[in-house]
């Protein structure tokens, strides 16, 4: 520890992200991202966008892409914001809404980064427990609250909540901000988007990281009601007026409108994710149905301390986390159909 630290510096509890280990080459199924590339169409955007330009700022209001994102959703421009990757977006957010003098509510388990931001920004909290089959139950968050929060689907479970929960939990929380957080609705979810119209406690936020599979570009946005999103934009502008580089515009604007690469990539996943859910139960693990481009598993006979030692052991990375109610489950990223079948076969090999 520094002398020079403040004690908030002091007081803080870092997020901890999946290992990157630089050992040995691995199968890499521990951080949730796409095993596939990005759009050949993105790509090339971004190559194009590394001219001479580059010397000027980007568009400060990411106008073209806010467009390109309004049009995909039916919205508005004046219902989308776009930041650097949906962690920023959901730190405006936190910053933003959620310190009303009420506690804010979101899952005992849930996305680790939720009581990191909490902690930065002295923001009170209250966890509401995951049901027994780790479900989120609504009917459990009481309306008097200073705003909500969770995944959907849930990370790390990939448990996903139909629209029509979601929908009246808003009609029953009209006081308080809702955000719902979809870094993984493409994988198999319904996309609240479509209630921003009708609910202006709605704030909905998606990123590129994970379906567009370009997560080391860092696009992530929100979707809501005008006064939310002009609420995200002054706290943006008091901190970084120009978010995004103009490559990452580029790209995100030509994946989004690249439909076809994005649905063939898209099926091919959930294909391969179902596959290794099969396998999975058939050598006796117990898997949460997903949602999400991740498998969360258990098998009742084996540790998955020791499963996940094993796996690490023999080049495969997948991830454990040494936390209550979850510490005997493994969080397992879908990789591509050649890399899940070795997964498979190094697992049939362990038990």
């Amino acid at each position: 520890m520094s002398q020079f630290w403040s004690q908030k510096i002091h007081n803080l509890t870092p997020y901890v992200p999946g290992e990157q280990p630089q050992d040995q080459q691995y199968i890499k199924l521990n951080t949730n991202e796409s095993p596939y590339g990005p759009s050949p169409q993105a790509i090339a955007a971004m190559k194009t966008a590394c001219d001479d330009a580059l010397r000027l700022y980007p568009d400060p209001q990411c106008l073209s892409l806010k467009q390109s994102i309004a049009r995909y959703y039916d919205l508005s421009v004046d219902n989308v914001f776009v930041g650097n990757g949906s962690d920023e977006v959901l730190a405006f957010s936190f910053q933003g809404f959620f310190k009303q003098g009420k506690p804010l509510l979101y899952p005992d388990i849930s996305y680790s980064f939720y009581p990191v931001y909490c902690q930065l920004y002295d923001i009170d909290t209250r966890t509401v427990p995951l049901d027994n089959s780790f479900g989120i139950r609504l009917e459990d968050y009481p309306t008097d609250n200073g705003g909500i929060i969770f995944p959907n689907p849930n990370a790390p479970t990939g448990r996903c909540l139909p629209l029509s929960d979601i929908e009246a939990l808003l009609q029953r929380n009209p006081e308080s901000v809702v955000v719902i957080d979809e870094a993984y609705i493409d994988f198999g979810g319904e996309s609240a988007a479509a209630l921003v119209p009708r609910y202006n406690n709605l704030l909905v936020i998606q990123t590129f990281s994970k379906s567009r599979a370009m997560a080391g570009i860092r696009v992530g946005f929100a979707l809501g009601n005008k006064e939310l999103v002009e609420g995200l934009e002054r706290l943006k502008n008091s901190f970084n007026s120009y978010p995004l580089d103009r490559p990452a515009l580029a790209g995100a604007q030509a994946s989004l409108e690249d439909h076809r690469y994005f649905e063939q990539r898209r099926d091919q996943l959930i294909s391969v994710r179902e596959w290794t859910t099969n396998e999975l139960t058939s050598l006796g693990f117990e898997v949460i149905p997903s949602k999400a481009n991740f498998l969360f598993a258990s098998h009742p006979q084996h540790a998955a301390k020791g499963i996940y030692d094993a796996l690490k052991q023999r080049g495969i990375l997948v991830r454990y986390f040494n936390k209550a109610r979850i510490d005997n489950h493994l969080r397992i990223s879908i990789g591509t159909e050649q890399e899940m079948q070795r997964f498979i076969e190094v697992i049939r090999s362990l038990m």
